[in-house]
């Protein structure tokens, strides 16, 4: 195959422009930092970052390192995205579907709610979820329990912990009926193909679920316990609760505020993926005795996920992006704790900007190629 210079010519011109304006930038911020005296290096990382973090998922205090710190940001970042990816996620769906009901009342009520959330800022709509609404809940000591063991106070949202006993044995058992599910699911796909049979995969999902875990403690010996909080005067007016899990007003005003506002976005992908599929393929699904539950499970949705994946990937990027907003709330994510309080005291602007922006894009990726490959999945396969 011959190879013409006026085919690969532009190619080798905007390659040779990105090299150069790279090497530009790249020179010219080397000269500075020379010239202000600024060594270069992630060596930092190894220091000791003496400063605390209000909330981790991993033991941290200020005697631990720089990249110790940045784990604490990365994974309160991984946890907040997490959380709102799911919950926008089923809130979408939920929403979308409502948007098309025959219903007049949820009808308009999904419309008034997709409206309502996505024209508001989401910085405005983190404020009124952190400042007006948590800021307003009743302090420890004041505070009601909720179902008799939780409670929901200016300070966070406290909940009992579990306390296992075997806990691998149960782990292996939840493992199990996860496989057990895969493979009927795949055998029930064939049987729809080949024979046309409909088998309850989600009931008998439901019911491996529940039955496999529950065996384990049964004949496993998997035993399990709670931790209950319980209210502590540190001061003469100060009061914590002490035991279980803490769940901290920011994360909470966090993950609210991402996934009422993603859930519009989700929503209305829903709606379209579902108005794209042709009236007549419903009409004639109905026409052999489907039911409608039937029509939008069997017909409907496999062929309306391949129109809502594409643009529903962009609201999960766009999502973990926006996770960085948390700085506004001082909720310990990457940006606060890593290119936020970490820069200030290194003055490595350079070296923490660039991790900060690689990791975001890794994250992003990482989000892109696991959907781009579901979407290839569900793909039409022409033969």
């Amino acid at each position: 195959m011959n190879i013409k210079l006026k085919d690969i010519g532009p190619q080798l011109i905007t390659v040779l422009a990105v090299v150069l304006i790279f090497g530009f930038f790249t020179y010219n911020a080397q000269v500075n930092m020379e010239n202000r005296g600024i060594d270069f290096g992630y060596g930092f990382l190894s220091q000791e970052s003496s400063f605390d973090v209000q909330f981790s998922l991993i033991e941290y205090d200020g005697s631990h390192s720089y990249f110790r710190a940045y784990l604490v940001g990365l994974l309160n970042t991984i946890l907040v995205s997490v959380i709102g990816i799911i919950l926008a996620t089923i809130l979408g769906v939920i929403v979308g579907i409502a948007r098309l009901s025959p219903n007049y009342l949820i009808n308009k009520f999904a419309a008034f709610y997709v409206e309502f959330f996505r024209n508001i800022p989401l910085l405005l709509q983190i404020f009124f979820w952190y400042f007006a609404a948590l800021r307003a809940l009743p302090l420890p000591q004041d505070a009601e329990p909720l179902l008799g063991v939780t409670f929901l106070t200016i300070k966070g949202y406290f909940v009992p912990a579990f306390i296992w006993e075997n806990f691998n044995i149960f782990f292996y058992s939840v493992v199990a009926a996860i496989i057990a599910i895969i493979v009927i699911r795949i055998n029930a796909k064939k049987l729809q193909e080949t024979q046309g049979k409909q088998t309850p995969v989600l009931l008998i999902s439901i019911g491996l679920l529940l039955i496999l875990p529950l065996l384990s403690f049964l004949i496993g010996g998997v035993r399990l316990s709670f931790e209950v909080p319980v209210l502590k005067q540190l001061a003469t007016t100060s009061f914590i609760y002490e035991g279980g899990v803490s769940l901290p007003p920011e994360l909470i005003a966090l993950a609210l505020s991402l996934s009422l506002y993603t859930a519009t976005f989700i929503a209305e992908c829903v709606r379209a993926g579902i108005q794209g599929v042709g009236k007549g393929q419903k009409e004639a699904a109905a026409s052999i005795g489907l039911t409608p539950n039937q029509v939008l499970k069997l017909v409907i949705m496999p062929q309306a996920l391949r129109i809502i994946i594409p643009p529903t990937t962009n609201q999960y990027l766009n999502l973990t992006k926006n996770s960085s907003l948390a700085a506004a709330i001082a909720y310990p994510d990457l940006v606060l704790v890593f290119a936020g309080t970490a820069l200030m005291q290194t003055g490595k602007a350079i070296e923490i900007v660039s991790i900060t922006m690689f990791t975001y894009l890794s994250l992003s990726i990482s989000i892109s190629i696991l959907m781009n490959w579901y979407n290839k999945k569900i793909a039409i396969q022409e033969k």
